[in-house]
């Protein structure tokens, strides 16, 4: 769900203006998972565009201070969220940490980075939702060492349904700044894509694994 149609809106406008988020469905991108997609999304660019980073990381920390308050403690998700996770958490002053996919082979061998005791009440920030995997995957982390976590917030869901089902058995709140639906709308309304690649780019979202260009 995201925060509001305004804020999604200017999200969605940062993220095509610094070519963070691309289109192309006459030439698609693959993915790790063999997929075909006519859209690329890398939020960490914004990370290089201080005006960008200085709106994503003011809206998500206002959210997190409206819903959650500040008795909290701020986790990114490894790798792409580290970056904004952590200007998020500076701009509470908050404790922040983040979560590896999987322990560390050496060392430690920590998962959890950064100072975070039992009990603890977490709100987890992401830069992106595919499948959301990776993301319910430090959640139960966090879970598994004894804290709560009281709901995640990422810059950008590409609204696929697994995900959703996910989110839903995991028992998670996830709110975002921006999604597919209002991505398309904007690229539409800024004549970056066309009325039938904006419909080729929706029934994408509904079946990207056997999707054709």
């Amino acid at each position: 769900m995201i925060i509001n149609r305004n804020i999604a809106q200017q999200t969605a406008e940062c993220l095509l203006q610094i070519n963070a988020i691309k289109l192309n469905p006459k030439n698609p991108f693959t993915w790790a998972s063999g997929w075909q997609s006519p859209i690329y999304c890398d939020n960490r660019i914004a990370l290089s565009y201080p005006e960008v980073r200085t709106f994503l990381s003011t809206t998500m920390a206002n959210e997190i201070e409206t819903q959650f308050g500040k008795e909290i403690v701020i986790a990114g998700v490894a790798t792409g969220a580290i970056g904004i996770g952590m200007l998020v958490a500076q701009q509470l002053g908050l404790p922040f940490i983040y979560v590896r996919p999987e322990p560390k082979k050496h060392g430690r061998q920590n998962q959890i980075e950064g100072k975070l005791a039992p009990n603890q009440k977490v709100v987890v920030i992401e830069d992106l939702i595919s499948t959301g995997k990776s993301s319910l995957n430090a959640v139960n982390a966090l879970r598994d060492a004894g804290n709560e976590v009281l709901g995640m917030l990422a810059l950008f869901t590409y609204e696929f349904p697994v995900a959703t089902e996910a989110f839903e058995k995991n028992n998670l709140s996830l709110q975002t700044l921006c999604n597919y639906s209002h991505l398309l709308e904007t690229a539409l309304h800024q004549n970056k894509i066309t009325e039938s690649e904006a419909k080729n780019l929706s029934i994408w979202r509904e079946d990207p694994a056997n999707w054709t260009p």
